[in-house]
């Protein structure tokens, strides 16, 4: 894991935002017309988008940086890329903390 990559990742508002709502994506998109774009591989860009009030290019560019630094992992189904948190990592950096800060 590269420190660096994930402390700048995570030092936007809006990035750790997207972490949050991909913690429990049935939650934060229940009700919402983009749920049927939850899957179970993680949550389209258009859906975080359109939950975040961003454009679509600023999302995406969130989500490569977070997915550069390892915090998210993405799989392509079709037209549609599905996002979802990479627990491994996130755990790894709380072991970081933890042992190292």
């Amino acid at each position: 894991m590269d420190h660096v990559t994930v402390f700048k990742a995570l030092s936007n508002a809006s990035r750790l935002q997207i972490l949050d709502l991909l913690k429990e994506p049935e939650r934060h998109f229940a009700g919402h017309e983009t749920l049927s774009r939850v899957h179970e591989h993680g949550v389209c860009v258009g859906a975080i988008q359109e939950k975040l009030g961003l454009s679509q290019s600023t999302v995406s560019s969130y989500l490569s940086l977070l997915q550069r630094a390892g915090l998210v992992e993405a799989r392509r189904i079709g037209p549609w890329t599905y996002y979802r948190r990479n627990e491994a990592t996130l755990r790894a950096l709380g072991d970081f903390f933890t042992g190292q800060i």
